[in-house]
């Protein structure tokens, strides 16, 4: 247990170089007032939930630990995890030369309401966590694994995705751009192809799923899709 506190800690340290990295590196200034209220409006919240599943459920957080295109095991998921990766650091860096050479602008207003609704994404994430332990970084069917319809799940059916939307939507703006939510269109067309192929990874192996999927129509957002 001791040895998934240290991976986890030393992997949240590695994110906050990486973060800072890709904020002020294009930005080429500190003196990015919306980049360091991105920078805390993003690294709390994942302290926070981490420290709370570290105490709580240590098992969610080692199954969080594996992630990215080389942990997953479908072939078509590596792809799509591979795109979704540039793509997300793409979002931040576009928007981040987009302050540094002026081609957008929003008003401040704009910025800290769109960092208010990162937080509420973030504690959406959160409930999402407590509500269903096995909810992995990659996909996969764990062992003892059973459907979950409570909570967000009986509204969509992918809930984590949906506080996800949340983030890839109003980080561009919480950094006063427009021009990285190109990025952001873009990073949403893969979680939808992403969404697409792990439900029929779900429903040939997680028994109860094709039941569920019945059931709760919605993937992302409710009346929607």
């Amino acid at each position: 247990m001791e040895n998934i506190r240290t991976k986890t800690f030393s992997g949240f340290i590695r994110l906050a170089l990486i973060l800072g990295l890709l904020l002020f590196l294009p930005a080429w200034t500190v003196n990015y007032w919306l980049g360091w209220i991105y920078f805390f409006v993003f690294l709390v919240p994942c302290l926070i939930i981490t420290l709370y599943f570290l105490k709580h459920d240590i098992e969610l957080i080692k199954s969080r630990l594996h992630a990215g295109p080389t942990a997953e095991k479908e072939k078509n998921q590596k792809i799509i995890q591979s795109f979704t990766g540039i793509l997300a650091i793409g979002i931040i860096v576009l928007s981040s030369l987009d302050y540094r050479f002026g081609w957008t602008r929003i008003p401040f207003y704009f910025s800290i309401i769109s960092d208010l609704i990162m937080i509420i994404g973030f504690y959406f994430m959160f409930l999402v966590f407590k509500e269903n332990r096995f909810t992995s970084a990659i996909i996969q069917v764990q062992s003892e694994q059973k459907v979950i319809s409570t909570g967000a799940y009986s509204f969509v059916r992918h809930p984590m995705y949906s506080a996800g939307l949340l983030l890839f939507i109003f980080t561009p703006p919480a950094l006063g751009s427009l021009l990285g939510l190109i990025c952001s269109v873009l990073l949403i067309i893969f979680l939808i192809l992403r969404t697409l192929d792990e439900e029929k990874v779900l429903i040939r192996d997680l028994k109860g799923y094709k039941e569920y999927c019945e059931k709760v129509r919605f993937r992302f957002v409710p009346y929607l899709w």
